[in-house]
């Protein structure tokens, strides 16, 4: 049997990374033009952007919904480790004794895989359902997953628009302030300059975070989808009985670069046919 495909969580260094370079660029920028941090350091707009934007987004998504999107926060640090060629080679070998001894010899095996999907698809496979009825079951798991990931990604984009108009009203109620100050024109340039801020923090949160983050939520879902679009054709490959050579070709299309079978039949023979 091959190896068995690893399933496992690594650190995403890109998303803070990100996050730091935009807050870095930013920061810079300020403190060449001879600014400060305290400059943009405000309370009150923080409180204003981010408490408005929030109830906004509440007001637009159902609570299940939002809470779902919560929850999700931590694919933009954390990504699942298990790669299309690990499930190639799985499937491929659960494909080569399917055809020696029969599907029902793989039962065992699936119970052991990690990942629910796949484990999922076997049991189908090797409970006889029908090729058409396990291939509509796991379409429909797939698409509703896609339609779930969809709509938390869309909590960040909500947000991302809100926060931009919130923050032009923060500024409209520091700009209110100010011209109650009229008489004293020190203070109504420092309080024109503090009331802006809150524009910068709703264009900055939104630009710089929230709108990638959903983004990247997408893009982590269409990675998954992808992934569970592969391990359905291995599996309807093997309840067809296809040759292992087959479901391999076939399986190979959602690699990005196909793998090089004759560098790893080198590999295991050695440089003069023997075993390496």
């Amino acid at each position: 049997m091959a190896t068995k495909a690893s399933r496992g969580i690594r650190f995403d260094a890109a998303t803070p990374l990100g996050v730091l370079l935009a807050l870095g660029g930013v920061v810079g920028g300020l403190i060449a033009e001879n600014g400060e941090i305290q400059d943009i350091l405000q309370a009150t707009a923080a409180l204003i952007v981010l408490g408005g934007t929030l109830g906004a987004v509440l007001v637009t998504t159902p609570l299940p919904t939002f809470v779902s999107a919560m929850r999700r926060v931590s694919a933009l640090v954390l990504v699942r480790t298990e790669s299309a060629g690990e499930l190639i080679e799985q499937l491929v070998a659960f494909a080569t004794k399917a055809r020696r001894q029969g599907i029902i010899s793989l039962e065992q095996e699936a119970d052991r895989v990690s990942n629910p999907f796949f484990r999922k698809a076997m049991n189908l496979a090797i409970d006889g359902t029908p090729l058409q009825d396990l291939r509509r079951q796991l379409e429909l798991e797939i698409s509703l997953k896609e339609r779930r990931a969809e709509a938390a990604a869309k909590v960040f984009e909500a947000a991302g628009g809100y926060a931009p108009t919130v923050g032009i009203i923060g500024a409209v109620m520091g700009l209110i302030q100010v011209m109650k100050q009229l008489d004293n024109l020190e203070e109504v340039g420092h309080g024109i300059a503090v009331a802006f801020v809150a524009t910068v923090y709703g264009v900055g949160i939104a630009n710089l975070f929230l709108i990638p983050a959903a983004n990247k939520l997408l893009a982590r879902a269409a990675e998954e989808s992808e992934s569970q679009e592969l391990i359905l054709e291995g599996v309807c490959a093997i309840v067809e009985g296809l040759n292992p050579k087959l479901v391999r070709m076939k399986l190979e299309a959602y690699l990005e670069k196909p793998m090089d079978h004759s560098l790893e039949s080198a590999a295991r023979t050695g440089p003069r046919g023997r075993a390496a």
